[in-house]
């Protein structure tokens, strides 16, 4: 890493200068504690450019999960996941494992003419945890979608994930999309929502929905991961 080097350079000069005008026992403690504390520094800037390449790297993660489901393409989309990771949308239930996920990806609809899923990735709040192989994040979702001749709809919500780094890869490990509203697009929000998609026929989840609540024009807040930056609370 880049900070190895300077980390190299910087101790030498310091102890260069300091070795040849101090000398003796009090020089070589100046000297030592002065190294001690360049490594220490060093250390923190490690840290820290470790920190923003993770962050990065999540949100590469779910920007490439968006353009992945913007054209269906079921089998890219599942591949990000964990192999024990698990999705959760709207009030469909929670599906465990990558095989399920891909499963139910591939209940979704396939991509064709005339068909619009825009699913935009926007506004992330991502928490690197201790330790700097889990992490969550709060993102929204404004989507497009429609299909030529029949229907257009405008929806939004939010996502609470969870990510887990395996092998120094970050994969989704907990995909939960809170939807917000689902609109006709000639009607307007004004005039009210239409429903969440409904559970698949012939299809169950493994585990029941975590959370029960009602879209627009109901009110729901997601629950937050992280707490307020500036009071803590």
């Amino acid at each position: 890493m880049q900070f190895r080097a300077l980390y190299i350079v910087l101790t030498l000069l310091c102890f260069c200068p300091l070795a040849l005008a101090a000398g003796g026992k009090t020089g070589s403690a100046d000297l030592a504690a002065q190294v001690k504390n360049l490594q220490a520094q060093v250390a923190a800037l490690e840290h820290q450019v470790q920190i923003n390449q993770d962050y990065l790297a999540i949100v590469n993660l779910q920007d490439a999960y968006g353009y992945y489901v913007d054209k269906c393409q079921w089998d890219q989309v599942a591949d990000l996941f964990a192999d024990d990771g698990t999705l959760e949308i709207a009030g469909r239930g929670v599906y465990v494992g990558q095989k399920r996920v891909r499963e139910y990806l591939h209940h979704l609809p396939k991509f064709g003419y005339g068909q619009l899923f825009n699913h935009l990735q926007l506004q992330p709040v991502i928490t690197i945890e201790p330790g700097g192989k889990t992490a969550l994040a709060r993102w929204r979702a404004v989507i497009q979608f429609g299909v030529l001749h029949k229907s257009a709809e405008w929806g939004e919500g939010t996502y609470e994930n969870e990510y887990v780094k395996q092998n120094g890869v970050w994969k989704i490990k907990k995909l939960h999309f809170y939807v917000t509203y689902y609109v006709n697009y000639y009607k307007g929000w004004d005039q009210g929502g239409t429903p969440p998609p409904p559970p698949i026929k012939g299809f169950p989840p493994d585990r029941a929905p975590t959370t029960d609540y009602k879209t627009y024009p109901d009110v729901f807040i997601p629950p937050y991961h992280y707490k307020n930056p500036v009071t803590g609370k």
